[in-house]
This record gives structure tokens, C-alpha cells and sequence, in this order.
């Protein structure tokens, strides 16, 4: 049985070894040591062993907790702000594109459709609102008054500021809605896109001037993620 406490005491220099201070409670007034709350180990979802994946999603509220969540957790957030500096160091500006959208950007795949015309669970497909003396869906009736979906790609968004302001990227979710469980299809990902106006602009060309920093951007990333992280 694991334990979690609350303890009021006094700090003070440890005789002991390995350990600078301890916490000395000695006084019944002042000093006081309140426990919250057991916690049965044997029912404890989360074993001091290897989990799969799939048992770690069916206990999402504890995964953070496993060194395999925690050290991907690491891994993203570094190369998330690694990528961050590469694109402002070089004067792009970060666009946030729209999640939710009426426009299939590549046509390369199913759609998450956003809808609030669906009925609840318990209600009947009969409250779904349809075209008079037509067999479908009425969304005049529903919330953008035309069928809407959670957005595959930012490219076409982020492309508007291109043509603007040139120097322009996005760095976002993007949801695709094909049924598959393998290692190379995900529900939502986030992808950088920066669409160059102009391939020759200084600002994306190495001091050498060889070639175009945008190539560099998964050999910058990497390499700051690995010394950042390991």
C-alpha cells in the first residue's frame, strides 16, 4: 500500500550521508505529518513494467507517467522548438492555419467531418434535418451552413500569406481519416510546411551560398533534439 502525505515540520543539516538537510518533526503542536490517501498497488494500473501502446491508451490519465510517453514528450517539445528558432532565425513568420475547414487542400484522402447536426447518442437519426423530397443531409441547417472538415493540410491556407509576405510557415495538426492501424497512417500529425516565394531570397541561403537552408531544417532539428534530449 502506497501512501500520499502532507508534512509540516522543521528543515534542518542531515548527519546522514548523501543528503544535505532532513526534515525534523518533533514538535506534536506545530509539527504534523496528515496522510491523504491510500493507493493499493495491487489495483494500481500502471505495474512497474513495460506497457504496450495500446494498454497505455486505455489508461491515458497515467501514461505520462512511463519513461516511454515522458521521453517522447521530450523528443516532440524539443524538436517542436527547434524548428520554431530554425524558421524565425531566418525571418518567417509562423501562420496558424485554420483546424476546421470546408476545403479538401490535397484530395488525398477521408475527411473528419465537423458537424452539429447529428443527432446525440440516444436520439433517433430521425432528428437529422434533409432536403425536402431529397434523401440528404439539409446543412443549410447546420453550423457553417455548408459540410465542414478537420483540416488534412495548412498548405492552402498558408500559401494566401506566401503570396503576401513571402516568407511564411505553419507548424500545426492535420487530421486524416483513413481506417488503418499500420505504422505509416495516423489520425493527427503535425507537419511544418513553408512555401518559398521566392527560392533564390538571401534569407534561405546558407553563408556559403551553396545551398538553401530549408534543406538543412531535418539535419538542425535532429541535431539540436539530440544534444537537448540525450
Amino acid at each position: 500500500m502506497s501512501f500520499s502525505f502532507r508534512a509540516t515540520g522543521l528543515f534542518v543539516k542531515s548527519p546522514g550521508k548523501n543528503q544535505n538537510i532532513e526534515m525534523l518533526c518533533n514538535d506534536v503542536e506545530t509539527h504534523i505529518v496528515k496522510i491523504f490517501g491510500g493507493c493499493d498497488q495491487k489495483k494500481y494500473p500502471l505495474a512497474k513494467k513495460h506497457h504496450k501502446p495500446e494498454t497505455l491508451r486505455e489508461i491515458a490519465h497515467l501514461r505520462p507517467r512511463t519513461n516511454l510517453i515522458g521521453g517522447v514528450t521530450r523528443i516532440r517539445n524539443s524538436l517542436l522548438m527547434a524548428s520554431h528558432i530554425f524558421y524565425q532565425t531566418r525571418g518567417f513568420l509562423n501562420i496558424s492555419t485554420p483546424l476546421i475547414t470546408a476545403s479538401d487542400c490535397e484530395g488525398a484522402g477521408a475527411m473528419f467531418q465537423v458537424t452539429t447536426v447529428m443527432p446525440a447518442e440516444t436520439e433517433s437519426v430521425g432528428k437529422i434535418p434533409l432536403v425536402p423530397k431529397k434523401d440528404t443531409v439539409d446543412y443549410a441547417k447546420d453550423f457553417f451552413k455548408k459540410p465542414a472538415y478537420l483540416s488534412v493540410s495548412g498548405q492552402l491556407s498558408v500559401e494566401n500569406y506566401c503570396c503576401s509576405l513571402s516568407n511564411v510557415y505553419t507548424f500545426g495538426p492535420t487530421f486524416r481519416a483513413e481506417n488503418s492501424n499500420t505504422t505509416k497512417h495516423l489520425a493527427e500529425f503535425w507537419v511544418p510546411f513553408a512555401p518559398f516565394f521566392n527560392l533564390r531570397c538571401s534569407s534561405l541561403r546558407s553563408p556559403s551560398g551553396t545551398s538553401t537552408t530549408a534543406w538543412t531544417w531535418p539535419r538542425t532539428t535532429s541535431s539540436s533534439s539530440s544534444s537537448t534530449c540525450c
